[in-house]
């Protein structure tokens, strides 16, 4: 049987980092249901602790997911972890992020722009990537 999947990330910050992912891959956030929400505080599964205001919308305070905007057979979720410790060691395992038609050196300015760091260059024979890091200083590479 084969399986699907999502890619978690951890993060101190996550409706900010999947904001910041959103935009970065032309992804969309999913959306709040704070109808749903409030229910579940009214029942007693879940307590005002358990949520925040992101963009003065209720939000789980414990994550936010992404997804591409074709929906979820074009790629998978991505979600946004809420986690306490920082990050302290590189990342063994980052997405590659291909831009197709676009050009990648214009993305990487964006995404400089938007709080990713420069990490370094990489070339193997006729294949070129940058290597960034995100707000929280998660790897990615970009690439044609």
């Amino acid at each position: 049987m084969a399986y699907t999947f999502q890619v978690t990330v951890d993060s101190a910050d996550p409706h900010s980092l999947a904001d910041w992912w959103a935009d970065a891959l032309g992804w969309e956030v999913e959306p709040s249901d704070e109808t749903f929400i409030r229910r579940m505080i009214a029942e007693g599964r879940a307590s005002e602790d358990d949520t925040t205001t992101h963009h003065g919308t209720l939000v789980w305070r414990v994550g936010a997911g992404i997804r591409h905007p074709e929906g979820l057979e074009r790629a998978p979720r991505i979600l946004f972890q809420l986690v306490t410790e920082p990050k302290v060691v590189k990342n063994r395992v980052h997405l590659d992020v291909r831009t197709g038609p676009d050009d990648p050196h214009t993305v990487v300015e964006r995404l400089i722009a938007k709080g990713a760091t420069l990490l370094h260059h990489g070339k193997q024979g006729p294949f070129a990537w940058t290597t960034l890091a995100d707000p929280e200083n998660n790897e990615l590479c970009i690439s044609s």
